[in-house]
């Protein structure tokens, strides 16, 4: 494939508003609604971030990220997360080969989408298989470091209702994600359609509209975006007012919270702030951009106290206080 390459970055930027308004449309063909969710997902990739889908079964979860993939033109591959997955069934083996010399057998994780389906079903020795994949983009078997395609992303589903075999994801392994996406029931009318388009015959195809090559090229126009002092000021005073012992902590923070949110989160703020502002037709972001990925950004990075979880004190209240 043909290097990509633009006049300018003000005509890249209109090119990756355009490529999210394809990708929107094409998985529309196969997704009713959801369109934050899409939104949130699609940005988490020109960002070069993981994504971590909450939801009750039956909320297409698994489909959504699926037509992710195929309107991608990347390798997919999905891992099914059972009680008695082994770190090796995810990263691969050394064998021994008919020369009997060994012989490294990759494992799933090398692809470029990673469907890691209902992550909380399996040990943490074994989430914690995905640490340095999500992180170095490689994984180290027997000593040796094998690196992984480019782009690669973590796109993950967990279940909050069921609790027999599961295993609550570690705040390390919570934090590599870029955003925690919680998805609702559908309402009435999107019900009404996602019953006529499922029962019927006809299934939908999906094009493949952006190459990899497109993605890394808009993951670093995304870190090129330049961004005002201010709403980097911003960003990062939201993040510190998460930490009850900051300065800049409020009096929600201090009665609510345990632990407040670290750098990363900062980080990924003003990334998905960037990415936001060009999704729609900007090409700088302001603090309206901050607020618009906030919530998805610090909801699985604090951690709230006793108090607030007594008095029913939920994280999205104490996050839009802050806001």
């Amino acid at each position: 494939m043909a290097k990509v390459s633009f006049n300018s970055d003000v005509e890249a930027a209109d090119a990756l508003k355009e490529a999210f308004g394809k990708l929107r449309n094409e998985i529309g063909q196969v997704i009713v609604g959801q369109d934050e969710t899409v939104r949130l997902l699609l940005t988490a990739i020109f960002c070069q971030g993981h994504c971590l889908l909450v939801g009750v079964p039956g909320l297409a979860k698994t489909l959504l990220i699926q037509t992710i993939a195929s309107a991608l033109d990347l390798d997919f591959n999905r891992i099914q997360f059972t009680p008695d997955l082994m770190p090796s069934d995810i990263l691969g083996s050394e064998t021994l080969d008919n020369e009997r010399n060994f012989r490294f057998i990759k494992g799933p994780v090398f692809a470029n989408i990673i469907l890691a389906d209902e992550i909380n079903r399996t040990p943490p020795k074994t989430q914690s298989a995905l640490l340095e994949a999500m992180q170095e983009y490689a994984v180290t078997v027997t000593g040796k470091k094998h690196n992984l395609s480019r782009p690669f992303f973590v796109l993950a589903t967990q279940n909050p209702i069921e609790q027999e075999g599961t295993y609550p994801l570690p705040e390390a392994q919570l934090d590599r994600f870029m955003f925690m996406v919680n998805l609702d029931y559908p309402s009435y009318q999107q019900e009404l359609d996602i019953v006529k388009n499922t029962t019927s015959d006809n299934k939908p195809t999906v094009a493949k509209v952006v190459s990899g090559e497109e993605i890394q090229y808009f993951q670093h126009l995304v870190r090129r975006v330049p961004v005002a002092d201010n709403v980097i000021e911003y960003a990062v005073g939201l993040v510190h007012k998460t930490r009850p012992n900051s300065e800049l902590a409020s009096e929600q923070t201090t009665k609510y919270l345990e632990w407040g949110a670290g750098p990363r989160a900062s980080q990924n703020l003003i990334l998905a702030a960037k990415c936001n502002a060009l999704i729609n037709g900007k090409y700088s972001p302001d603090i309206e951009d901050v607020k618009a990925v906030a919530l998805p950004i610090l909801r699985h990075r604090i951690v709230r106290n006793f108090k607030a979880e007594a008095e029913g004190v939920s994280v999205e209240n104490i996050v839009s206080k802050l806001l």
